[in-house]
Parts: structure tokens; sequence; C-alpha cells
């Protein structure tokens, strides 16, 4: 019997990107768990048909403070940032994206794509590096099969498969692909903290039954994480973790900071439209305007005291 406690989260549906919103589930954060590492925010979508939803279509955006991890399980999404880039997300394959000081991006499933069905994952950078420059990273893992799983690692390393990613705090994020009634144990660090966000089939992680959507989390000083598909078909899901962050971060729009100053100077070089975000080239519209700031001071978020 397994010792590790599973703390299982819910997702809520929240629509994406101004007037023709696409509708996603989002499990991070929320009031019980703000933070898993430095994965700050967690969005789950699909699968869609495009033909009804209308697929993705994000305007110009600005981001500071962190990393965006873009991974999809179906379809494909072209991505412009004011770096410069000019590249697509597809199955299996990372973009992985630095707004540390600031930038902009656009996000457009293509017309080729039919199902959209991905994850959508941000990671809270450090002070030390809460203002690095401008980045984008591309990487397409191999598969590591384990005891019935196939595995792909994008972020940090398991199952013997590392990913060279750059990260600025030490992270993990994979893919796993279950068989039907499989059992996968898997060595994991144990000074990690690690959630488990079930996209199809039905798992029990540490005993903890995962539904569609959900996902448990697993504090520090688990060495081992032993995943089973109880579903009568493969089941996925996306591993994360990381070491506990332990500062303090604002969260506000598309801002990570460390005070309502930080968000609120963001917030009107946006609107003014600032060299610090620069610009996206091939956008066929107009920039997503910032929301208004809310009436009171935006407080810090950390994780609950552990029981």
């Amino acid at each position: 019997m397994s010792t590790t406690e599973i703390e299982v989260l819910t997702a809520r549906d929240v629509p994406l990107g101004g007037p023709r919103a696409m509708t996603v589930r989002r499990t991070l954060p929320q009031r019980a768990r703000t933070l898993i590492g430095a994965w700050c925010f967690a969005d789950h979508y699909g699968p869609d048909d495009v033909a009804e939803s209308g697929g993705m279509d994000v305007a110009p955006h600005p981001h500071i403070g962190l990393q965006t991890v873009s991974w999809l399980f179906s379809g494909e999404i072209e991505h412009r940032d004011s770096l410069g880039s000019h590249a697509y997300v597809r199955p299996g394959e990372l973009n992985l994206m630095t707004g540390g000081h600031g930038i902009s991006h656009t996000e457009v499933s293509t017309p080729r794509t039919t199902t959209l069905h991905g994850v959508q994952l941000w990671v809270a950078l450090p002070e030390a590096h809460r203002n690095t420059a401008r980045d984008f990273q591309h990487h397409a893992p191999g598969t590591v099969r384990v005891d019935g799983a196939d595995i792909r690692v994008f972020l940090g390393s398991l199952a013997g498969s590392v990913s060279p990613v750059r990260t600025f705090t030490p992270l993990l994020g994979a893919e796993l692909l279950i068989d039907a009634g499989a059992t996968v144990t898997l060595p994991v660090d144990p000074a990690f903290e690690h959630g488990l966000l079930v996209d199809e089939g039905e798992i029990r992680l540490a005993g903890t039954l995962l539904r569609p959507a959900e996902l448990g989390y697993a504090g520090t000083g688990a060495a081992t994480l032993t995943l089973t598909n109880t579903s009568g078909t493969p089941a996925r899901a996306v591993l994360l973790g990381g070491t506990p962050f332990e500062e303090e971060i604002v969260m506000w729009w598309n801002f990570i900071g460390r005070s309502h100053e930080d968000i609120a100077e963001a917030r009107e070089e946006w609107e003014q439209a600032s060299d610090r975000f620069g610009e996206v080239d091939g956008y066929p519209g107009g920039r997503l305007p910032a929301p208004a700031l809310p009436n009171a001071r935006i407080a810090p978020r950390k994780n609950p005291a552990r029981r």
C-alpha cells in the first residue's frame, strides 16, 4: 500500500483569448494550490472539432516573468513572437518561449487542423532571472518504453531520457501514454513535488483514482510514483514536477511579478505599445487590450502551508 498522499485538483472552464474565445479547462492556479514546483499555470483543452469551435485565434498579447510551454496531442498551432520566431506547435514537439522582462506573441490554429487538443503551461521565473531576455526553444523528444508506458520527456529527466531545453529552476515535464490495464513505477527525484494531469482514461496515482481533466498532486519525499491505467483503453497524462518554488508571486492576466506595482507598470507599458514587449509581425489583426486593473491591490500568491 502506498503512503504517498495525493491531493486531487479539479479544473474550471475558462474562455481563452478575447471575443472569439475557445474554452479551456484550468487546473492551475487555484485556491488550493498556486504552484507545483515552478509550474504556475495549466490549461487543458480539446479534443475540439475546429469546424464547430473555430479553433484557436489569440491576438498579440504580452508576458513578463514566465516561460510558456506548449504541448499538443493533436492539431497544429502557428506561433509568432516579438523575438522574430515563427514556428509551429505540433504533437509531440515542445515549444518553450521565455518572456522575462517582456515579450509578445500570437497563437493561431492552422487551416489544416481539424481537431485541437493539448495543454498550455506556464513556468514562473525565479527572482534572479525574472527579467531575463526573450528566448524561444524547440525540442522534439524521443519515446522511451517503460513497463507498458510510452514516455516523452520534454523538460528535465525521467526514465533515462533527458531534455536539452534550458529552464531556470529544476523541472520535469513528460507525456505518458499507458497501455490498457498497465502499471508503471517511475523513479523520481524525492526533492520534487509532482502533478499528474489526466487527459484520457482513468489512472490511479499512488492508489488515488484520477479522472480526465483532474490533476493529482504529490508532495516531496517520494522516490517513486506508481501509476495504473484502470481503463480498458490506453490512458494519457502529463506529469509535471519540480522543487518547491518558495517565492511569493503576483499573477494577473498574462503577467507574473512580485508586487502590484510590477503588474501595473507592465500593463501601462503594454497599453502604450512600449518597446518592452516588441511587435509581432504577420498577424492579420490588432493587439489584445489589457483588462482594467482591479480596484484593490493584487495580492501575492503562495502555496498553502503543508498540513
